[in-house]
């Protein structure tokens, strides 16, 4: 979830465009997984220097391809030191996998 001051930048038209122009020039792979010769669908353009309330303006950081990296939801849960649930309970509480198995 976007922090409050960056909520209307992730809405704008230029970040809109800007993050589908870049995930097509890297063909919607995730770019970490891809460097592991793992092939699987990027999610969510991360931006490598992090986005401030200082910087939000400044096109250099926010919009430049340079600072940008396609990657999967975990891979961005993983750059955030986060980790993600790669299970679910389904309403008989069976245990199931995220790929459904």
């Amino acid at each position: 979830m976007a922090k409050e001051y960056a909520k209307s930048f992730y809405k704008s038209k230029a970040w809109q465009h800007c993050r589908n122009e870049y995930a097509k020039s890297v063909n919607w792979l995730c770019e970490d997984c891809l460097e592991q010769g793992i092939y699987k669908a990027g999610e969510i353009v991360h931006h490598v220097i992090e986005i401030t309330p200082e910087n939000i303006h400044d096109p250099m950081v926010t919009l430049n391809w340079d600072n940008l990296r396609l990657v999967c939801r975990e891979c961005h849960a993983e750059k955030h030191g986060e980790k993600i649930k790669r299970y679910s309970v389904d309403e008989y509480g069976f245990v199931k996998t995220r790929d459904g198995r």
